[in-house]
Parts: C-alpha cells; sequence; structure tokens
C-alpha cells in the first residue's frame, strides 16, 4: 500500500512541475493588435448632422439597453419578451453550456491520471498438458480486485494546448450568443420601424387614393359636360389605379413584418396582438455615442468571436508539433488476487505494480509533419478570416456613419418639400373660397401634398433604422449589460 501511495505522490510531484515549469511547444497567442487608425471614414464626420441635428460623440460609451434612447415604451415591452421568449437565444445558450461541459470534461481527461477500480472473478478448465503434462484436466477459480492508475506526462503541452484550444471554443459561443442577443434587439427595432413606418405610408396612400377617386369624378362630369376630354379621364384613370396598385405591396409588405415581429418575440403569427405603432411615437436620439476605432474589435462580437477561432486554430499547431515529441506514461496498479473470495484482502494475496513507458515517433510516413503543415494552414486562414471580419466591421460603421449623414440631408429636403406642397394646400384653398381656383385645384395641390407626406414618412423612417443600426454596428453595448445574459 505504502508502494502505490508513493507512486500516486510522483504523479502528483511530476504534474505539478510540469505546470509550474509550463513548457509547452508551439506559438503563444495574443490578440492582433487594432488597426492603426483614428478614424472610421477618409473625410472626418461633422459634428453634427443637419436639419433634425444629430450629435457624434467621439470616444463615449454605449448604453446596454440602447433602445431605450427611442424612448417608445411599446418597443421596450417587445424587446423584453423577445430576450425571454426568443428560441435562438434558448439555443445559443444551451449550445454555450455544452461547450462549457466539454472543456470540463477535456480538462478532467487530458490534465489528470486516470482511476479506475476493478473487480473480477473468473472460473476455468485447464488441461494439464498445460501444466503438469498429464492428461488431467484441472478446475480453478481466479477473483482479482484492484485500483489502476495511468497518467500521461504533459512534458512539452500538448495536453495543456488541446485545453487552450477547447477554451478558445468556448470564448467564441460565448460570442455567438452575444450575437444573437445583439441580432435580436437590432431586428426587434428596425422591425418595428418598418411597421410604423408602413402603417404611415399606407393611411397616407389611402388618402391619396379617395382624393384621386373625387378629381376622377370631378373630370368625368366635365367630360360629360364637354368640359373636358376622354384622354383626361383616361388618363386619370390610369392616375388613380397606379396608386391603388402601391397599396397591395404595402399591405403585403406590412403583414411579414407583422408576422416577423411575432416570431422575433417567440410568438406565433396567429396568436399574437401586436400594438399599434406609430412613427411620432419614436424620439430620435440626439446624442450618438461613437466608440473610438481602437476599441471597436473589442466591442463587436463578431470580431470576438473570429479571433476565438483564431486562438483555438493557434492551440492547434501547438497541440501538432507536441506530438512530434516523447510521450511519457506512468502506470500503477494495486490490489489482490485470490483463488476464493474469502482470501481477498490477505497480505499474501496483495499484489501492485508500477510502470512507465517512453513512446518516440520514429516514422509515421510524414504524417505528422503533414498534421503541423496542415495546423499551421489553418492557423493562416483563420488569420486571414479575422483580418476580413475586421475589415467588414469597419466598413459597416463607416456605412451607417455616412448613412445618417445623408439620411439627415434626405429628410431635410422631404421636409422642405411637404412643408411647400402644404403650405401651397393651405393658399389654394383661400383661394377657392374666395372663387379664385376650381374644386380640381385644391385636390392637385392636396394630392401633392400627401405624395410629399409618403416620401417624408419613408425618409424619417430611413433615419430611424440607421441610429439604430449604428448601435448595432458598434457592438450594441453588451459589455455593461449586468448580469444574465451568459448564463
Amino acid at each position: 500500500m505504502d508502494c502505490i501511495k508513493l507512486y500516486l505522490k510522483l504523479i502528483v510531484y511530476c504534474s505539478a512541475s510540469i505546470m509550474l515549469t509550463n513548457c509547452m511547444v508551439g506559438p503563444n497567442f495574443h490578440t492582433p493588435a487594432s488597426p492603426p487608425t483614428q478614424h472610421y471614414t477618409k473625410n472626418p464626420l461633422p459634428e453634427k448632422t443637419v436639419g433634425q441635428s444629430q450629435h457624434f460623440n467621439m470616444g463615449k460609451d454605449i448604453p446596454a439597453e440602447w433602445w431605450t434612447l427611442f424612448h417608445s415604451p411599446e418597443l421596450n415591452d417587445l424587446i423584453r419578451a423577445g430576450l425571454a421568449n426568443s428560441p435562438n437565444l434558448a439555443a445559443a445558450r444551451a449550445t454555450l453550456r455544452q461547450a462549457h461541459e466539454t472543456l470540463n470534461a477535456q480538462v478532467g481527461s487530458l490534465l489528470l491520471p486516470t482511476v479506475n477500480a476493478q473487480v473480477a472473478g473468473d472460473r476455468s478448465l485447464a488441461s494439464g498438458l498445460a501444466f503438469a503434462g498429464n492428461n488431467s484436466s484441472t478446475l480453478f477459480n481466479v477473483y482479482n480486485t484492484s485500483v489502476n492508475v495511468s497518467y500521461l506526462l504533459d512534458i512539452f503541452g500538448g495536453s495543456r494546448r488541446e485545453i487552450e484550444s477547447v477554451r478558445a471554443q468556448v470564448d467564441y459561443e460565448q460570442y455567438e450568443l452575444i450575437a444573437a442577443y445583439l441580432t435580436l434587439t437590432s431586428n426587434i427595432v428596425t422591425t418595428t420601424i418598418t411597421l410604423a413606418s408602413l402603417q404611415a405610408q399606407i393611411e397616407a396612400t389611402h388618402e391619396l387614393v379617395q382624393l384621386q377617386e373625387k378629381q376622377l369624378t370631378i373630370i368625368k362630369k366635365q367630360y360629360q359636360l364637354g368640359g373636358a376630354s376622354e384622354t383626361n379621364v383616361l388618363a386619370q384613370q390610369t392616375q388613380l389605379a397606379q396608386t391603388q396598385a402601391f397599396l397591395p405591396p404595402l399591405e403585403k409588405s406590412m403583414a411579414q413584418s407583422r408576422h416577423a415581429l411575432a416570431v422575433l418575440i417567440g410568438s406565433l403569427p396567429s396568436e399574437t396582438v401586436l400594438p399599434r405603432f406609430n412613427l411620432n411615437s419614436f424620439k430620435l436620439p440626439r446624442s450618438l455615442p461613437v466608440s473610438l476605432p481602437s476599441t471597436l474589435t473589442q466591442q463587436r462580437p463578431d470580431v470576438r468571436a473570429s479571433e476565438a477561432l483564431l486562438h483555438s486554430a493557434s492551440a492547434q499547431v501547438g497541440v501538432a508539433t507536441a506530438n512530434l515529441f516523447p510521450q511519457i506514461t506512468l502506470t500503477g496498479n494495486y490490489g489482490w488476487l485470490a483463488d476464493a473470495p474469502s482470501n481477498l484482502f490477505k497480505p499474501t494475496t496483495n499484489v501492485w505494480g508500477f510502470g512507465s513507458q517512453l513512446l518516440q515517433p520514429l516514422f509515421q510516413g510524414g504524417a505528422l509533419q503533414a498534421q503541423k503543415r496542415a495546423a499551421i494552414a489553418a492557423y493562416e486562414q483563420a488569420l486571414a478570416q479575422y483580418h476580413q471580419t475586421v475589415l467588414q466591421a469597419f466598413q459597416n460603421v463607416a456605412d451607417t456613419l455616412r448613412a445618417l449623414e445623408l439620411d439627415a440631408k434626405t429628410l431635410r429636403a422631404d421636409r422642405k418639400a411637404e412643408n411647400a406642397a402644404k403650405n401651397t394646400f393651405v393658399i389654394i384653398q383661400k383661394q377657392l373660397r374666395l372663387g379664385g381656383v376650381s374644386y380640381l385645384d385644391l385636390l392637385n395641390a392636396n394630392m401633392q401634398y400627401q405624395q410629399t407626406r409618403i416620401n417624408r414618412i419613408q425618409a424619417e423612417a430611413l433615419r430611424f433604422a440607421d441610429t439604430a443600426a449604428l448601435f448595432q454596428a458598434l457592438g450594441g453595448g453588451w459589455w455593461n449589460i449586468q448580469g444574465g445574459l451568459l448564463r
């Protein structure tokens, strides 16, 4: 018993010495440096956008619940429902738990000794020729109970590199969960804004149809009285039909958006009652936090996930390198061997043994070197993909920032056109009361006003959506969440 205890202590001391010396072949992973740039776009951003101004605050942190900046209680309720019920989030959390347990299993199997208890009994009939050279047979029993210990010394760090690779996979799944969270919240925001925009466009189009129907009625009467030609009637019918043709696609998009929003919050489209959204109920955030370019790679979950894959690939180079070096395995057993259960655990039936084995690959047909070259190639691939992900992240932010700047100009122009058309309509109303214009002129002015109104609605919705896209492009402030997300 003392011998096996000594052997187990030897294993522990060897393990501790290996951990302390930290001898691991292969590259040590370092997070790639952020791109050396101070700007997202070629030309510096303006301090604020035109029109209904939004200020770009460089270096300001993003709040965790950035959607609350739109000041819509209905939107906040939908996001809470989505975070509570989304199957995608549930799946991502389960995948993360699976990765954690896989890591635990690898740690237990690679870094700790294997200890097994064994109890066996055997009854055999053997020919006497095998023993005494006579023809009589011998019937005998063998009973065995023992504890077996085996431990692979991780001298060159192959096991620890494997653990490092698996731990990087856990990081990858963690950032995949964060990405799912960010995608879900952003999609709920943009889908809600789309619904509000479509609702407003449908209302304005219905009003436009009613005006054109009134106009068609007047032109038909004028035609009957000889005051208008048949061509005028046909032209107005064409315009009315074209405007009516706008409604089915808008209604189709609205229905699909409602169905999509129901699924985003984890409900069936047939069972979900959504509130009626109005663009006027959303408040455009005036202050837009813009992270510094040097911090973007640490905030974007897609970049961090790509970095985790790169880390895993780096560790696999170490695994392939360690496989080229000798492997030393220590084994030991302690137990009893007897011909009857009653004789077990007696000093005379005690058996034990310990040993070691060194395995040095000499010739594998070039397989081990090929595996190392393959691991290096996989690392280079992961590195190239990481750089591509970073480039796309910076492009995403640059596109969104410029979109916000140009959205503001578009909205300002559409607002001017809408105000001008509205003022024209008001003036013609006054002129009609004084008999200076016809009712047909009033309808024309009102139709022009409704058309500019639709254009303004579209531009306003686009500005809301691009504001949400900026928060998403900058990472969504997940690092400020107070617990709960990664569980």
